[in-house]
């Protein structure tokens, strides 16, 4: 499904002549977890993973890491994951980067990846599965940080009367880089030129009409 989203996103960007991209919601998936290195990367071999672990949600900075196991995939599920059930490296398009994780934060709310310690809290979960994807063209300027772990326990799990959801907003600033910027003007030159010409070559006709 991820790998799907991934390629409309890319086409549906391509239409609007390669516009950044930014991706957000709960992506069930822990940082440590095979689907988010696939977003990270643009690549993941699955034949080293346990299809039923891709997601990572039994393990975080929280509980038990899973193990990596050797498992057998069919070729329906390997189709599913990679597009042909010939090819066992699962691949997207976009060049993504973590919102967090390029910004570095407090210590006590941030893990070694630089993903949140926690975006979700409830009595089966205390990790992250929340992000902010972001392609080229774009750069993140700030992003808000996430409640310290030690004040979510003291909430024993979410909702509360004050939070209104079992997950913790996370918010992003961007900004258009240089290159997508100096284009955006070109393209603005571009077209005050062109009003230039059309609003010139009216008045030449406006003009001639008059004279006759």
């Amino acid at each position: 499904q991820i790998r799907m989203l991934l390629e409309r996103a890319n086409a549906l960007a391509g239409k609007w002549d390669g516009i950044p991209i930014v991706l957000a919601g709960d992506f069930n998936s822990t940082p440590e977890s095979a689907i988010y290195k696939f977003l990270s990367t643009m690549k993941l071999n699955v034949s080293l993973h346990d299809r039923r672990q891709l997601s990572g949600l039994d393990s975080s900075e929280f509980g038990l890491y899973c193990s990596l196991l050797n498992c057998e995939w069919s070729d329906e599920e390997v189709r599913n994951a990679t597009g042909s059930s010939n090819v066992m490296v699962a691949r997207h398009p976009l060049k993504l980067s973590s919102s967090y994780a390029m910004l570095k934060g407090n210590s006590s709310n941030r893990g070694h990846h630089g993903e949140p310690l926690a975006t979700s809290y409830h009595k089966r979960f205390l990790g992250t599965v929340d992000y902010l994807w972001y392609t080229p063209g774009l750069e993140c300027s700030r992003v808000l940080d996430t409640l310290p772990v030690d004040a979510l326990r003291r909430t024993r799990g979410l909702p509360t009367r004050e939070m209104g959801s079992d997950h913790l907003p996370i918010v992003a600033e961007f900004i258009f880089s240089e290159q997508i910027r100096d284009a955006s003007e070109q393209e603005d030159e571009s077209d005050q030129d062109e009003s230039a010409r059309e609003a010139s070559t009216s008045k030449h006709i406006y003009f001639s009409d008059s004279d006759s």
